[in-house]
């Protein structure tokens, strides 16, 4: 039976969204404004309805092209975006006091040019201020009607459970793919319990299972993936050969790898939806031309045997980065 539709605090989405994190930072040079708006409006055309930007994404830039892309068009798209890292020069930190939450939103309102976002998230934990503090902060915009839902972004399950029981959480955003798993040791379940939608980012492993990426060291200067560790060169040979076994089963089921991962994404459960980002056009219709095709049980297994927390090489993070992440891990 294909797939169907996907609720994210009552409203039913296409199962694949849109990360619009390409289109201003991340992976090397961005596109133009334009092609990049460009993108975006063929995104709704072909059924994307669920966009999900960040302050932090170009610092403004990615909440100012979604705004002026959504022009005319906002009633078209479930919109999502986050707060809480800041991020200027070699200044890095997480701020999600109830007041900077506030401030925050005023400006994401006035970027993205709406009166109204859909799910807003605190990007990350904030080890300094409460949960319950900053869930509070954020129901209280759910009750003026300047957020329609709550969202958490790389937390564990018992801050999720801390979080819920101040109000509801709409969405929990956490990386997930074949490669990185560290969902399955507990949020993905809390999420179920809690009626709490998980939202895969990074769900085709960063490029890597989308036969994105063959050699690291010709990645773009600034591409966040070069400080890596699956993209060293002690770890890239192993994670490679893994990469290139996955795209022997895509090829074999007749679609692409990055079809293959999003299907196994959207396997693990009916409340799983995935955001995948692209600056190309092309990849954008690809991410979601098979999004109604079911991945076989045995083929899933065949996947889980293949690349798992036991097999990829490296954490998906480098050191500086594990301190603010507040998602479990695997000893």
């Amino acid at each position: 039976m294909p797939l169907g539709r996907r609720r994210i605090n009552g409203h039913a989405t296409n199962p694949i969204g849109l990360g619009c994190m390409s289109l201003s930072w991340a992976y090397g040079g961005r596109p133009s404004d334009a092609d990049g708006i460009r993108l975006l409006h063929r995104a709704i055309d072909i059924g994307y309805d669920h966009f999900d930007t960040a302050r932090l994404y170009g610092l403004g830039h990615n909440e100012t092209l979604v705004g002026e892309a959504l022009k005319g068009r906002r009633d078209k798209v479930f919109l999502a975006s986050k707060m809480g890292i800041f991020a200027s020069g070699d200044k890095r930190g997480i701020d999600c006091s109830p007041a900077t939450i506030r401030s925050e939103l005023e400006v994401s309102l006035r970027l993205l040019q709406t009166d109204h976002i859909d799910l807003y998230y605190l990007h990350r934990l904030d080890f300094s201020v409460p949960i319950e503090e900053s869930v509070g902060a954020l129901a209280d915009l759910v009750r003026e009607g300047k957020i329609g839902g709550i969202g958490l972004s790389e937390m564990s399950a018992d801050t999720l459970r801390r979080a819920a029981s101040v109000h509801p959480v709409a969405a929990m955003q956490t990386e997930y793919s074949p490669w990185t798993r560290q969902a399955e040791i507990a949020v993905l379940h809390a999420c179920r319990e809690l009626g709490t939608t998980f939202v895969a980012f990074s769900p085709v492993a960063r490029g890597v299972l989308a036969n994105g990426v063959h050699d690291p060291a010709a990645l773009e200067e600034k591409d966040i993936r070069r400080a890596m560790p699956r993209f060293s060169a002690e770890n890239w040979p192993k994670n490679h050969a893994l990469a290139l076994a996955f795209n022997r089963i895509a090829e074999r089921e007749g679609v692409t790898p990055a079809q293959l991962s999003l299907a196994w994404v959207l396997s693990r459960g009916e409340h799983v939806v995935a955001i995948p980002g692209t600056g190309k056009i092309a990849h954008l219709e690809e991410n979601i031309a098979r999004w109604d095709w079911e991945i076989p049980a045995a083929v899933a297994a065949e996947i889980d045997a293949l690349i798992n927390q036991h097999t990829v090489s490296g954490h998906r993070y480098a050191g500086a980065m594990l301190p603010t992440i507040d998602t479990e891990d695997f000893d």
